[in-house]
C-alpha cells in the first residue's frame, strides 16, 4: 500500500481503517533497528521524527485508500503543535493513530497520535499535499 521500503517503512501491522477518515496501525520495535545503536548509546531511544514519520505512514494509509487518490502520493507539507510525552524504547510497540480532518482533491490535515500501552508518546497536527504517484 505504502511506496516505502526497508528500512524506511515503519507499520508492522495494520488494525483498522476508515478509508479517507482513519487508520490504526503498529510499530513493533525489536531493538535490532540500526538508529538505536547511536541514539542514544548506553540509553536507546526511539528519535522523535520517526515516531512523526510512523504517524505519517499511518495516516498515508487512510488517504491512499480512498479511491479518488490511487495512484497519488501524499507528501508532508507542514507538521505544527508535535509534542513528545515519554520516550520509546527498544522492545516496545508503538500504536499509531491518526484522524484526518480535511481532505480536498491536492492537500489535507490530519491528527496523529502515538503510545505504548496506553500512554501517549507523541501527538501532532499534520499538514501534506498530494501529488501524482
Amino acid at each position: 500500500m505504502l511506496p516505502h521500503a526497508a528500512p524506511f517503512l515503519f507499520v508492522d501491522e495494520l488494525l483498522a481503517v476508515a478509508p479517507g477518515t482513519s487508520a490504526t496501525g503498529r510499530w513493533h520495535l525489536t531493538g535490532e533497528e540500526a538508529f538505536f545503536a547511536g541514539h542514544f548509546p548506553g540509553r536507546p531511544t526511539l528519535p522523535g521524527v520517526l515516531m512523526v514519520e510512523a504517524l505519517a505512514q499511518v495516516g498515508a494509509i487512510a488517504v491512499l485508500l480512498e479511491p479518488r487518490y490511487a495512484g497519488q502520493l501524499p507528501l508532508f507539507g507542514g507538521i505544527d503543535g508535535v509534542r513528545f510525552r515519554r520516550q520509546v524504547q527498544p522492545g516496545e510497540t508503538l500504536d499509531l493513530h491518526v484522524e484526518m480532518s480535511r481532505l480536498s482533491a491536492r492537500a489535507g490535515k490530519g491528527h496523529g497520535r502515538a503510545s505504548v500501552d496506553g500512554e501517549t508518546a507523541c501527538e501532532v497536527d499534520l499538514l501534506f499535499v498530494i501529488v501524482d504517484g
